[in-house]
């Protein structure tokens, strides 16, 4: 590798309480401190100061198309040795799909949806936008290189655009391991502002983009326990949507990892995610996680010993099964070591070792090919 890769990132959008955004800051600290040079490349809503590890360029672009366009008119690859994407834009020598695969997300929405929903999601711009640039990454083969954070991700990939697998490098999601170690001092304070009891049940949810994550079903199936059982919800979304007596939205949370030591369980049953960082930052807080196998994360945990996973997120009995065995506080506990322990296996640093092996390969090719060009 060089003695300092210049590596450009791209991302569009911004959330304070967003998985992609959290893992970006946590891979961008990483690779400064190995010694990496990064750029990002962004929309105007990212703050400066949540980006301290190099040049932001902002780009302007009302849609995902309009930013992918911008990307290509800038000529943002010029100015890096190896362009990496965490966005669906038109082409870049490394693609990391944390986002999944779109097509393969509507087919599980369209499961669950009305026939009116099925019936207009064809007139959708924004899906069609992201398909567009989809096809264009995966199925034109306009990245070089792709990083499925899943063996879900990495099979849709290849499934559905034909990618050559070959391609594919497997990197799961990291997660600064120690920052989320609970500590007893931390819970009772945190229970504390949270209006616990002793003998309550504090059920989390971590998550924006609501619909895909399957809050509809955390919601009816806690209200259906018992009085001591709350789910606290934290991220973004249509509160009104919801009528609940059991539920409560947080605002604003300062401390993610006192808001995991708080919690006693940790519950996400989602529709679709390539691999959820909350469930692997509540994995490393010691919470038995309460998810579905269409979650990538699923792959990495054994039900009944890290938590319990789900066939179906629709399922409310079985999220009520799982919930009744994981209000056992002894079960909790003796849990907890089995825990710790899989979730060391997960920390940022191996995320960031095993990406940078997949940057500087693409860096070494590109320049390849563009000694080829140049010689020709």
């Amino acid at each position: 590798m060089p003695k300092k890769l210049r590596i450009g990132l791209v991302r569009r959008g911004f959330s304070g309480s967003g998985g992609a955004e959290a893992y970006l800051k946590r891979l961008g600290r990483g690779l400064v401190e190995a010694g990496c040079e990064t750029i990002l490349f962004t929309s105007d809503d990212w703050p400066p100061s949540e980006w301290p590890f190099g040049p932001l360029t902002r780009i302007r672009g009302r849609s995902a198309i309009a930013f992918a366009d911008k990307i290509e008119k800038m000529r943002v690859r010029d100015q890096c040795d190896v362009l990496m994407s965490l966005e669906r834009i038109w082409r870049c020598d490394v693609y990391r799909a944390g986002d999944g695969v779109h097509r393969a997300w509507l087919q599980r929405r369209n499961e669950l949806s009305s026939r009116w929903q099925k019936f207009f999601q064809p007139f959708n711009r924004k899906h069609r936008e992201i398909l567009r640039l989809e096809q264009s990454l995966l199925g034109e083969r306009n990245a070089r290189r792709v990083i499925a954070n899943s063996e879900l991700v990495k099979r849709e990939v290849s499934e559905i655009y034909d990618y050559p697998a070959e391609r594919i490098d497997l990197v799961y999601n990291g997660v600064p391991v120690t920052e989320f170690r609970a500590k007893p001092e931390i819970r009772e304070r945190m229970r504390a502002d949270l209006e616990l009891r002793a003998s309550d049940i504090a059920v989390l949810f971590v998550g924006s983009g609501w619909e895909r994550k399957g809050l509809r079903f955390a919601v009816e199936a806690i209200d259906s326990l018992g009085e001591n059982f709350w789910l606290f919800v934290a991220g973004r979304g249509n509160q009104k949507q919801f009528r609940s007596a059991r539920t409560k939205f947080l605002a604003s949370v300062p401390s993610l990892p006192a808001l995991y030591a708080a919690a006693d369980i940790f519950l996400l049953p989602t529709l679709y995610d390539p691999f959820s960082n909350a469930c692997l930052e509540a994995l490393a807080a010691g919470l038995p996680v309460v998810t579905t196998r269409a979650n990538g994360f699923s792959e990495i945990v054994t039900g009944g010993s890290h938590g319990s996973i789900l066939d179906q997120p629709s399922n409310i009995n079985a999220i009520r099964h799982a919930h009744e065995i994981w209000s056992n506080q002894e079960r909790r506990e003796d849990a907890r070591p089995l825990i710790s322990e899989r979730a060391s296996y997960f920390d940022i640093s191996s995320n960031v070792a095993q990406t940078i092996d997949v940057l500087n390969q693409a860096a070494a090719s590109a320049a390849s090919a563009s000694e080829k060009i140049r010689k020709t």
